[in-house]
């Protein structure tokens, strides 16, 4: 289901031609509308960075998530489709919507966040891929666990090595699985089982008081 987030639009050209990333915002572009359009993002809470008129790999991310919640292809490119989604304040329905958590939509991937019943951020994430890999002497599935979770575990001095990769500034919810910072969050399920964000987002995270024992992670 999606909720709108207000009738305020975008005072943007939708401009002509074929939908191409060549023709419409995208990674690589820069100027006054790409700052526009990332002051939306900010308005709806899909996190970009700051709104400094470059299309990088954070406003990428953002997008993403945008296109996820609407239903659309994920490519990254701020074409009519998207620009209508930022226009209608298209977001994702919440299933925290009291006191303070972090959910997964394991189903989309998709991670909201919850400050006591507010709506904080909406980021892209990537999840358990559902592909075979060999670890510890057997074959194992990529998945990530669905239930009602808190952290119990964390990791906050930068990288931390493990059996299938290293993991920024972990936090570990259940068992090995954890949200973490990674340099690859793709807009789809890729991994063995966490939930990736951006390794900038991670450090908001601890920075702004998320990453503590207790903390509700909710997936599913």
């Amino acid at each position: 289901m999606l909720v709108g987030a207000g009738t305020v639009g975008l005072s943007l050209a939708l401009g002509t031609g074929a939908a191409h990333a060549s023709h419409y915002p995208s990674r690589g572009w820069r100027g006054t509308e790409v700052a526009a359009i990332q002051r939306r993002l900010w308005e709806l809470k899909y996190w970009c960075g700051a709104a400094d008129g470059s299309f990088g790999h954070l406003t990428q991310q953002a997008v993403w998530a945008l296109q996820k919640a609407a239903g659309l292809a994920q490519d990254g490119v701020v074409g009519p489709n998207t620009r209508s989604a930022l226009d209608r304040g298209v977001r994702p329905s919440r299933r925290i919507t009291s006191g303070t958590g972090i959910e997964i939509d394991v189903g989309r991937d998709l991670m909201i966040f919850t400050w006591n019943g507010g709506l904080s951020y909406i980021m892209n994430t990537s999840t358990g891929s559902g592909e075979r890999y060999y670890s510890g002497g057997r074959w194992k599935t990529a998945y990530t666990p669905l239930g009602d979770y808190r952290v119990f575990r964390r990791y906050s001095a930068g990288w931390q090595s493990g059996s299938l990769g290293d993991l920024y500034r972990p936090i570990y919810f259940y068992s090995g699985w954890a949200i973490h910072g990674s340099y690859s969050i793709p807009p789809y399920p890729a991994s063995h089982g966490c939930a990736r964000v951006s390794t900038a987002f991670m450090n908001r995270m601890w920075d702004r008081g998320w990453c503590v024992d207790g903390r509700r992670v909710l997936t599913y």
